[in-house]
This record gives structure tokens, C-alpha cells and sequence, in this order.
């Protein structure tokens, strides 16, 4: 009986970790935008007005297939470029949810952690997503992406994801793409698959800077964990936890 015990009540301390790391993340995404004019940082490193918009991560793209690949473990030319780093305390453990054991081998030949869990919705920061509709906010046909702090009027702040954990699998530039094809009526395709660290639930925070766990419902969502890179941008229609992960993106340009 004590041995459940102990692994539920570390599997809690995990999701407790994870949500505390998540809101540490978000902090540091709200400062550097207090700091840039409102301007928020890219999910990926893009143009838009003349102005570039840098990516969050400061460039890794993560893989399985190759773990003493320098973008899996190395801080120093990665995590430590990011417009983020200079307000997350000099602390690298907050990029990563405790329950991720992944592991990288450094040019050391040692076994670490890999540096990262976490990607950043699409819809925040830009750039968007071409098959949606539109790569650009102010497309008129197109889905909403939102480059200030004050554009998240719809669906509102604490309603719109900003970063979640990634499947070890799944997880590469740390641009997680939420497909809004089909929306509000159906699913269409999931591109990329979020992480089920805790007990079939992941770790999200929302633009008002809150955190939650949340649990997934359709096991296409939480496929046979991969050893190498998966294939991504998978047809899934019918699918609620992709409906959630849409419900919790964006909107359409003017709504």
C-alpha cells in the first residue's frame, strides 16, 4: 500500500512543479513585453511590419533521432540567447516539467537533461499557421495572432494557451501548432502532440499568467510514446482534445 501512495504523492508534486515553472515562464514573457512596448516575443523567429520578432527559445530544435545534438543540451548556445532568459532568474529548470526525463548526451559524453519541455502556441507571437488561413494578423480571412499584450480580447487572456509541454516525441523548434481548420465545427488535423507527463494530462499557461494540468480524453492524443522523432501533422477529425486546444487559441480576425 505505501509504495502507491509515494508514487501518487510524487506524481502530484511533479504537477505542482510543473504548474509553478509554467507561471515562472509567464512572468518572464510579461516582463520582456513590459519591457518591448507591449510587443510579445515569437513563437518562432519572424517579420511583420518591418520589424523582426525574435523566437522565444533563442533557436534549439529539439530531436530524438540524435541525442548528443548540441541544440538538445546545450544552455549556453541556446536557452541563455533567449529574449526570455534575462527574466528567468539565470534559472534553466523552469524551461522543463519535472516529470520530462528525456535526456541528451553532452561533449562531455555525460548523460543531462535535455533543456527544454516547453513550446509556445503559434497563434501567440506569431507567426500563425499558413494552412488555417492566414500567416499574418492582419489578414482579413485569416485567424487572429496576437502581437501585443492588449490584443487578447477573444477568447480573453486567461482563455488563450501561451506555452504547454510537448511530447519528447513531437517537440522540435518550440512552435506548437494548433490547427484551426474546421473550428468551431469539427477537428482537422493535429500538427503537433502535447506532452501527458501527468497521468494522460498536460501542463498549459495562459496569457493572464494562471496555470493548469489538464487531462486528455481521446487516446489518439497519447499514442505509444516513440524512440525516435514522430510523424507529425496527423489527420484527426473528431477529436475533443484538439477542439480544446482550439477553443483556447484564437479567433477569427474582427470577432
Amino acid at each position: 500500500m505505501l509504495l502507491p501512495a509515494l508514487a501518487k504523492a510524487k506524481a502530484k508534486a511533479h504537477g505542482i512543479s510543473c504548474m509553478n515553472n509554467n507561471k515562472q515562464m509567464m512572468m518572464a514573457w510579461q516582463f520582456f513585453a513590459e519591457d518591448n512596448d507591449d510587443r510579445l516575443v515569437g513563437a518562432a523567429g519572424w517579420q511583420f511590419q518591418r520589424r523582426q520578432i525574435p523566437n522565444w527559445t533563442g533557436g534549439s530544435w529539439l530531436t530524438l533521432n540524435n541525442k548528443r545534438d548540441p541544440n538538445n543540451w546545450n544552455h549556453t548556445a541556446y536557452t541563455h540567447k533567449s529574449p526570455l532568459w534575462p527574466y528567468c532568474g539565470k534559472s534553466t529548470a523552469i524551461w522543463k516539467c519535472p516529470a520530462d526525463f528525456t535526456t541528451a548526451i553532452n561533449n562531455k559524453g555525460e548523460t543531462v537533461p535535455r533543456i527544454r519541455s516547453m513550446s509556445m502556441s503559434n497563434w501567440v507571437g506569431g507567426p500563425g499557421w499558413g494552412a488555417s488561413g492566414a500567416w499574418y494578423p492582419q489578414s482579413s480571412n485569416g485567424w487572429k495572432v496576437y502581437t501585443t499584450l492588449s490584443d487578447f480580447n477573444n477568447p480573453g487572456p486567461s482563455d488563450t494557451f501561451v506555452l504547454v509541454d510537448e511530447r519528447e516525441d513531437s517537440i522540435n523548434d518550440g512552435y506548437f501548432v494548433v490547427d484551426m481548420n474546421g473550428y468551431p465545427d469539427r477537428t482537422v488535423k493535429l500538427v503537433d502532440y502535447p506532452a501527458s507527463y501527468h497521468n494522460r494530462a498536460a501542463g498549459f499557461s495562459f496569457a493572464d499568467g494562471h496555470a493548469e494540468i489538464h487531462k486528455w480524453l481521446d487516446k489518439r492524443t497519447t499514442p505509444p510514446m516513440n524512440k525516435k522523432d514522430r510523424p507529425l501533422n496527423v489527420s484527426m477529425t473528431n477529436n475533443k482534445d484538439l477542439m480544446w486546444m482550439m477553443e483556447h487559441s484564437t479567433r477569427k480576425v474582427g470577432r
